[in-house]
């Protein structure tokens, strides 16, 4: 069965001995593949990885900052979430704002709330091949302080389980991707528990997979760690429309008091330089 360490190893590894060095904006430096494929079976237990210490309550802050269409540095910072910081500083605005990004596109594309329909959409034709949401908005693209990098998700829904495909751009494997994971893994069983359905395959599409020349020795040490059990989650009350006769997003978002992680015992942090720029 797919398991998200095997996974994780495989797309490190391969990277670290396979990668081409690349030049990348932030001056850095890489090594680089292109068009990778990862996969997770959710039955196996919830997808963050136990070789170093992923901080599970910054991909809750940021899906659920996401979820309810903000884009505020406030929002973030208050609920501990840092790493937005400095593209914030260097885009120069002074609004407190960070532009049109995920939450923006997510819950008010041109106006469209693209999560209400989908979440209307698996409740009443759930075998729909257009269920999937966009933040990819290339008219809004210059007033975001960084272009979306996850930027799109597809739902499938087969024999009582629900899937999800993520789409990503640009992949710091290192330290952005495992709580890209993470968060969509949570999507994943948010949409799940929310129409009463198993939480199937989770599924990551990426294009740039790199590791930056900064984070080359801390991957050589994830690769030499096993991998331990992966935690269980609990989930009080999904994502759901508590009133099917209303059209417009009248949508329930859970709160971190919904969502509960059992059992995650992993191995220590391992610390690495974030480079701004992707």
């Amino acid at each position: 069965m797919i398991n998200i360490e095997e996974e994780y190893a495989g797309l490190l590894s391969g990277i670290l001995y396979g990668g081409k060095n690349k030049k990348d904006r932030t001056g850095t430096g890489t090594k680089s593949v292109f068009g990778r494929m990862i996969y997770h079976n959710m039955q196996l237990g919830f997808p963050l990885l136990t070789t170093k210490k992923i901080y599970f309550n910054h991909a809750i802050t940021e899906l659920l900052w996401i979820l309810n269409g903000r884009t505020d540095l406030e929002y973030l910072n208050t609920n501990g979430v840092s790493y937005w910081d400095q593209d914030y500083t260097r885009s120069g605005r002074q609004d407190g704002e960070l532009g049109p990004i995920y939450g923006k596109q997510w819950r008010n594309f041109r106006g469209d709330d693209q999560l209400a329909r989908v979440v209307r959409e698996l409740k009443n034709n759930p075998s729909s091949r257009r269920l999937l949401v966009s933040a990819w908005n290339p008219a809004d693209l210059d007033d975001m302080v960084l272009p979306p990098c996850h930027h799109n998700f597809q739902i499938y829904v087969n024999d009582g389980q629900l899937d999800l495909m993520w789409q990503q751009r640009s992949a710091d494997v290192f330290l952005g991707l495992p709580y890209d994971i993470a968060m969509y893994g949570l999507l994943l069983e948010l949409l799940a528990k929310g129409i009463n359905l198993l939480p199937g395959k989770l599924v990551g599409s990426l294009g740039d997979c790199h590791l930056y020349n900064n984070h080359l020795e801390q991957a050589k040490l994830q690769l030499n760690r096993k991998p331990k059990a992966l935690p269980k989650i609990k989930i009080k009350k999904g994502i759901c429309i508590d009133n099917p006769l209303y059209h417009n997003g009248d949508l329930f978002i859970p709160s971190r008091n919904d969502i509960e992680l059992i059992k995650y015992n992993p191995e220590p942090a391992i610390a690495a330089e974030l480079s701004v720029g992707n």
